[in-house]
C-alpha cells in the first residue's frame, strides 16, 4: 500500500491521480466526470458506426485509388481507437477503478497513442503525396514504434481499494529512492517531449509547409484552383479539425509534465489539470468520429446528401474526389508542359 507521502515525491501519474487525490474538488469533479462519460460514449457510438461505414465503402465497395487509400487508413486508425473507448468509459464510471487487468491497461493506452501518431503521420503523408502505398506501411510501423513505450510503461496498482491504470515510468513501486525517482522523472519528460515534437510539432510543420507550396501554385494558376478546390478543402478541413482537437491534449501534457517537477508544481496547475485535462481528452476522442462527417458533408451539396443513402453519399464523395484529383494531376502536367514550351520558345 502506498501512503500519501509517496505521492508527494513522485511525478503525477495521470489526470486520474490528481483527481483521485483531491478531496477539495468533489463538487467540481463530478460534473466533469459526467461530461466525460457522455462525450466518451458518443465518440464510441458515432466513431464505430461512421468509421465502420467508411471502411466498408472504401475497403470493399470502391476501386482502390490514392484517395480511397487515404480515407481507409484514417478510418482504420479512428475505428481502432473508438472501439476501445468502452474501457475508458468504464474506468471513469467506476471512479477511476481499472477492472480489466494490467495487459488491457497497457493495450488501451497504446491504442490511443497509436491512433494519434498514425493519424497525424497519415495526414503528413497525404500532404507530401509521394509513393503512397509504401509510405502508408511505413507510417503504421513508425506509429507503432512511437506507441510501444506506452505499452511498456503502463501499469496497474491498488490504491485505497481501487486499481489505478497509470504510467509507471520507473517500472518500480519504489517511490523513496532518489535515483528511481530521477529515472521516473527523466522518462516522463522524455515521453512527453517526444510525443509533443514527433506527434504534433514536426508533422504539422511538414503539413503546413506542403500546403503553403500548394496554395502558392494554385494562386498562380486559376484553372487549377477551380478544379482542385473541393479536394483541397476536404483534406484542409481534416487537418484543421485534427489540429483543433489534439492541440489542447498536447498542451495539457506539457502542463502535467511541469506539474510533476518540484520546482514548478503548484495548486494552480493542479486545478488547471483537473478542469482542463478531461475536456482536452474528450475533445481528442471526438476527433475520431468527426472525419466521416467531413468526408460526406464536404463531398457534395448538402441537399443532395439528404436524399441519398449513406453508401451512395460516401461513394459519390470519394468518386468525386478521385475524378477531381485525376483532373488536377492532368492539369498540372499540361500546365508544366505549356510553361516548358513557352520557355523553349523564348530561348
Amino acid at each position: 500500500m502506498i501512503d500519501e507521502q509517496h505521492y508527494g515525491f513522485m511525478p503525477r501519474k495521470s489526470t486520474a491521480d490528481v483527481m483521485f487525490n483531491s478531496n477539495c474538488h468533489d463538487g467540481l469533479i463530478q460534473p466533469i466526470k459526467i461530461m466525460s462519460l457522455i462525450i466518451y460514449s458518443l465518440a464510441f457510438i458515432l466513431g464505430v458506426l461512421r468509421n465502420g461505414v467508411v471502411i466498408w465503402v472504401t475497403g470493399f465497395k470502391m476501386k482502390k485509388t490514392v484517395n480511397t487509400v487515404w480515407y481507409l487508413n484514417l478510418a482504420v486508425a479512428d475505428f481502432l481507437f473508438t472501439a476501445f473507448l468502452p474501457l475508458s468509459v468504464t474506468y471513469t464510471a467506476l471512479d477511476f477503478h481499472w477492472p480489466f487487468g494490467k495487459f488491457m491497461c497497457k493495450l488501451n493506452t497504446t491504442i490511443s497513442f497509436l491512433n494519434m501518431f498514425a493519424s497525424v503521420y497519415i495526414l503528413m503523408v497525404i500532404s507530401v503525396d509521394r509513393c503512397v502505398s509504401l509510405v502508408f506501411l511505413c507510417v503504421w510501423v513508425v506509429a507503432l514504434i512511437l506507441s510501444a513505450p506506452y505499452f511498456i510503461f503502463r501499469d496497474t496498482e491498488k490504491v485505497c481499494d481501487k486499481i489505478l491504470c497509470f504510467d509507471n515510468y520507473a517500472l518500480s513501486d519504489d517511490y523513496d529512492t532518489p535515483s528511481v525517482n530521477q529515472l521516473r522523472q527523466f522518462r516522463l519528460q522524455a515521453m512527453t517531449i517526444t510525443r509533443f515534437l514527433l506527434g504534433f510539432v514536426v508533422p504539422f510543420t511538414v503539413i503546413v509547409s506542403c500546403y503553403a507550396v500548394i496554395i502558392h501554385r494554385l494562386r498562380r494558376n486559376q484553372t487549377l484552383t477551380s478544379q482542385s478546390s473541393r479536394p483541397f478543402k476536404i483534406i484542409a478541413a481534416i487537418i484543421i479539425t485534427f489540429f483543433l482537437c489534439w492541440s489542447p491534449f498536447n498542451i495539457m501534457g506539457l502542463i502535467e509534465m511541469a506539474n510533476s517537477m518540484p520546482e514548478y508544481s503548484s495548486e494552480i496547475l493542479d486545478d488547471i489539470i483537473i478542469i482542463g485535462s478531461p475536456r482536452a481528452t474528450s475533445l481528442a476522442f471526438l476527433n475520431s468520429c468527426l472525419n466521416p462527417l467531413l468526408y460526406v458533408f464536404m463531398g457534395q451539396d448538402f441537399k443532395d446528401k439528404v436524399r441519398k443513402s449513406i453508401l451512395n453519399v460516401l461513394e459519390s464523395a470519394f468518386k468525386e474526389e478521385e475524378t477531381r484529383t485525376h483532373t488536377y494531376t492532368k492539369s498540372v502536367d499540361t500546365s508544366q508542359s505549356r510553361e516548358s514550351s513557352d520557355l523553349n520558345t523564348e530561348v
